[in-house]
């Protein structure tokens, strides 16, 4: 080789510019772009040319047609370019031995195959570049066309074609690439034009259209022939939330990203490098089945890159780029039924395709029965037709045909003939839901425990690669991409981890056609499957995929209707999964499903419906159905209170919820109360130190904290943290949340610098454990950054890191649920603090509508949203509208919490403040005394609000000319500031300044 390559450079002449037209198949587009580059980088011009001449077109005329571009001519041979049409393979050798060979000059080849080609094809003296690295393919098609291999070379910057051979850095469980992939050269062009079209941030493609139309082919399609032009290429089934969100995460660890394993946690992450395009900047995303649009704007990444999405829903035509994706052309249609059965002639390929109206679904059905049957079209076109006319009346599928219908149940009577063992396969993956089966578990049954029809599975191997081989062939699933992997990547990982994938529509197809009282035996089969792939972790974020994998197939498998305990159990877990993972509506949509079954069979007291209840109610409380939870709640502590004989256990269990729910109802003395029964049963039941009894006991500490008790919920969070730490060492997930919990408690009572110093090494402890974006990380980021603001930070630095959480608090929950909303209220708090009136305004409203819409207009947080509205107003200059309101959020706050709970006690500060700015300064001082005097007994003489009140009273003194008594007022508050904050802190200098105070309203929930 070494001796050819020095001969056939030392013969090369010298360097001139030539122009040289790539022919391929668009299939093999990756190719023709590679070539093209390393001849434009020598200094020659190229020109792409798609090869598709019609099938009625002389093949001598096309190639002439060619030679009107006055260039040489590279063909680009593989099996697809002498599939196109198709042709004989007599016309093809006639073109080949004439008109090619007498213009060989003219035309030259590479092969990209390692299959035969036609013998005629020697007279183009292709060059193989068929599994070949990129140097050693570069030097044979330089040799071949005569061009010098170390000529000079011209790369520009960002022009660069990676070699079709290299796959990109990150490939991602894309579907294997359809070998019978037919026609859609221009769709796949114009997908190309719009995403490189359009501007950094908004390259996303919406393909739409009916099911069972190629959309998913379409997609797959792209990304294996323009994968080279990415360094990640990514695939994301998406037609469950859980399953996208989980997919889509585990992007960031194949980014070599650090982050958690919680999906919002990487979700955030990765969306960030993504927008800056590290580490790659040239990525596709794959969104497949995407049908639900709530909450894509915050999951839909943004960046340099581009993303595909597929979908029926038409509404992504509000937000993004829509491709509308029609049935195939009517000669794509006979392309595609020529090719995949021979033996039809092109006017029968045309009444098919006419029959089936062009569906691609449909078309590679009928091609699959006919090219594997060999039955002549009219006999085929005969029983479709009478198998139609017998069933008038049947009900049919979205886009398609009764003909298609009756042709998948000749297919499934063929099968039963002549394959027997297929049909019980496929009657078993129609147990599953459709989408990703992993059929394979039911190896791990013993053949005792099949039925009948399954038993051969355990003892014959080879009949199971014959039937799912007979079911891909048959074009009714195809194998999933990610067991193909696993076998490169490790060697087959045999029958146990097959895994096969089932489009919704023939799913939906299979279960009309096959026998139902079959099925009842093999959905047991499923259950089982079901309960032995469960991990019995539902609380580990490392078993949260496997989880998210058998969501989907509770309710195909009869799981919800199930009276086996383990099965029961595994619904249970994934409920729970579904609590600790974050997927509050999928979690609560499941459990009144499975709330609807069992109490068909279960009395509400037994024990999996007081689980049942437990989960379902945890989860209402998280998404913020606080009146759904408490109903569901005080129902079961009812019956279970006049249950004979009692349960104790479940008792105190149902008592902890109800407390749970009124707490965020906002009757926090009635919480209170309740929670302190629930200790006292935990201490006497499990003792003082069970977890069980911490958690109780973390409970009654924030009851105490919503009560305005801050000092004695600070004591009982430090004795929790303190059992918790010799119970669970310092690093667990329970001991970090005490540890949030007592800085809470320090920043509300006013010690900010204990509280930050304390919040900052729990800080460093969660991202070490849990990771950066967990929801409990986010939970601590969110106080370490109110005890920053209240410790007199910086104040540019409070507002960047406000602004980021903001995006981390929309990715985790949601711009419409209550903890954004919590935080909205602190960060509008800040900008209105500093100036930004708009932007301030707008996020206090959005949290004030949000606490009314989750919470109610009564609700007490709902009440003293009014306080921070008015202090935007007043801000403003709308000094009238903005009293009204601090009048009315003190009112309020007095009559439900008492006149003496901090949360009135700021309300009656801001009353005081909007009293004196509307000229009202015997009032003012009033309330301002009264204020004082209340602050000093609920939070003590050196708490900041009282030292607040107290420079507030001196305001109003001053006011009314009461000189000598605002300075004694004054005087003491500055020295009580300078030695509690600091003499530099803002409180301190404000009060220096004689600046008017006010006080904003915080609306924490826990």
């Amino acid at each position: 080789m070494a001796a050819q390559r020095q001969a056939a450079e030392g013969g090369a002449g010298e360097h001139r510019s030539e122009h040289f037209v790539i022919v391929f198949p668009g299939y093999n587009r990756p190719w023709a772009a590679w070539i093209a580059r390393r001849l434009e980088v020598r200094g020659h011009t190229v020109t792409l040319h798609r090869w598709n001449p019609p099938r009625d077109e002389p093949l001598e005329h096309a190639f002439e047609d060619l030679l009107l571009s006055g260039g040489r001519v590279v063909l680009v041979l593989s099996d697809w370019f002498f599939q196109l049409g198709p042709r004989r393979e007599g016309e093809w050798n006639d073109v080949l031995r004439g008109f090619l060979h007498r213009n060989a000059n003219r035309f030259a080849a590479v092969t990209l195959t390692n299959r035969p080609l036609p013998p005629a094809t020697a007279a183009l003296q292709p060059v193989d570049l068929w599994a070949i690295g990129a140097e050693e393919a570069e030097w044979r098609l330089l040799t071949r066309l005569g061009l010098p291999p170390d000529g000079p070379v011209r790369e520009r910057a960002g022009s660069t074609s990676r070699y079709p051979n290299d796959p990109p850095v990150v490939w991602g469980e894309v579907p294997l690439r359809n070998a019978r992939f037919t026609g859609r050269d221009d769709l796949l062009l114009d997908l190309q034009q719009r995403l490189g079209d359009a501007r950094p941030g908004t390259a996303v493609c919406a393909l739409v259209g009916m099911s069972g139309i190629g959309k998913t082919q379409l997609a797959a399609e792209y990304a294996h022939r323009f994968g080279p032009d990415y360094d990640v290429v990514w695939w994301v089934p998406a037609d469950l939330r859980g399953t996208l969100r989980e997919r889509y995460g585990e992007l960031a660890p194949e980014l070599g990203l650090v982050s958690g394993s919680e999906p919002g946690e990487r979700i955030r992450v990765l969306r960030e490098a993504l927008r800056r395009g590290e580490p790659h900047g040239r990525w596709l995303l794959v969104f497949d089945g995407w049908d639900e649009l709530e909450g894509a704007d915050a999951l839909l990444p943004h960046g340099p890159g581009h993303v595909l999405v597929t979908s029926r829903n038409r509404d992504w035509g509000r937000t993004t780029d829509v491709v509308d994706v029609p049935g195939f052309a009517r000669h794509e249609s006979t392309a595609y039924l020529l090719r995949r059965a021979p033996h039809v002639t092109a006017d029968e390929a045309e009444q098919v395709a006419a029959e089936y109206r062009d569906v691609p679904l449909s078309l590679a059905q009928a091609a699959a029965l006919l090219g594997e049957s060999r039955m002549p079209v009219a006999e085929y076109l005969r029983m479709v037709r009478d198998g139609t006319a017998g069933h008038p009346g049947r009900p049919g599928l979205e886009g398609f045909s009764e003909s298609s219908l009756t042709s998948w149940a000749i297919m499934i009577n063929r099968l039963r003939a002549a394959q027997p063992q297929a049909v019980e396969l496929l009657t078993l993956a129609t147990c599953f839901a459709p989408g990703r089966i992993p059929i394979g578990l039911v190896h791990g049954i013993p053949q005792a425990e099949l039925p009948e029809g399954l038993a051969w599975i355990a003892t014959d191997p080879a009949g199971w690669t014959r039937a799912v081989d007979a079911l891909v062939t048959y074009s009714v699933l195809t194998r999933d991409s990610r067991v193909s992997a696993a076998a490169a990547g490790k060697g087959d990982p045999g029958p146990g981890h097959e895994t096969i994938h089932m489009h919704r529509l023939v799913h939906s197809i299979l279960l009309r056609l096959t026998a139902p009282e079959e099925r009842d035996s093999y959905r047991r089969v499923v259950r089982r499957l079901l309960a032995e792939a469960d991990p019995g972790q539902p609380l580990e974020a490392a078993h949260w995929p496997r989880y998210a994998e058998l969501l989907p197939h509770l309710e195909p498998s009869g799981a919800l209707t199930s009276t086996n305990t383990r099965v029961q159990n595994t619904v249970l877990n994934c409920l729970r999964y579904c609590l600790r993972g974050g997927e509050f509506e999928l979690g609560g949509e499941l459990a009144e499903r499975v709330r609807e079954h069992w109490s068909e069979f279960l009395a509400p007291d037994a024990k999996p419906m007081l689980d049942l209840t437990t989960q379902q109610g945890s989860i209402l409380r998280s998404s913020g159905r606080f009146q759904t939870a408490h109903a569901l709640d005080r129902a079961l502590l009812e019956r279970l209170r006049e249950a004979q004989p009692g349960d104790e256990h479940a008792l105190m269990t149902a008592s902890n919820c109800l407390a749970q729910d009124l707490h965020y109802l906002g009757h926090y003395a009635e919480a209170h109360q309740m929670q302190r029964e629930v200790l006292r049963s935990a201490m006497r039941l499990l003792g003082p130190d069970d977890y069980t009894t911490l958690s109780n006991r973390h409970n009654v500490a924030l009851a105490l904290r919503q009560l305005g008790r801050y000092a004695d919920a600070y004591e009982m969070d430090v004795e929790t943290l303190r059992r918790r730490e010799a119970l669970l060492r310092a690093r667990h997930a329970a001991t970090l949340f005490s540890g949030t919990a007592c800085a809470r408690d320090l920043r509300l009572m006013g010690r900010y610098r204990d509280a930050l110093a304390r919040q900052e090494l729990g800080m460093r402890l969660h991202v070490q454990v849990l990771g950066a974006q967990h929801p409990q990380t986010l939970g601590a980021r969110h106080n370490l950054v109110m005890c920053e603001r209240r410790a007199g930070s910086p104040h540019q630095e409070v507002g960047r890191v406000m602004a980021s959480l903001l995006e981390q608090f929309q990715q985790v929950y949601g711009r419409g649920h209550y903890q954004t909303a919590v935080f909205l209220t602190d960060y509008g708090n800040y900008l209105r603090e500093h100036g930004d009136l708009g932007r301030a305004r707008a996020l206090t409203e959005e949290a004030a509508a949000v606490f009314t819409t989750v919470l109610g207009a009564a609700h007490p947080i709902t009440t003293g949203m009014m306080a921070n509205t008015g202090l935007v107003l007043q801000a403003a200059g709308d000094r009238s509208g903005a009293m009204g309101l601090f009048e009315a959020a003190y009112a309020g706050l007095s009559a439900t919490l008492g006149p003496d709970h901090p949360w009135a006690l700021c309300c009656a500060l801001n009353a005081a403040r909007g009293r004196y700015f509307n000229d009202r300064f015997e009032d003012a001082a009033e309330l301002s005394r009264d204020t004082l005097r209340r602050t000093r007994h609920a939070l003590g003489e050196d708490h900041p609000m009282t030292l607040t009140a107290q420079t507030a009273l001196a305001a109003d003194l001053r006011s009314l000319r009461e000189r000598a008594e605002a300075d004694k007022q004054e005087e003491d508050a500055l020295q009580r500031l300078t030695r509690t904050l600091g003499a530099q802190h803002p409180h301190t200098l404000s009060a220096r300044q004689r600046v008017r105070p006010s006080w904003d309203f915080e609306a924490h929930m826990g």
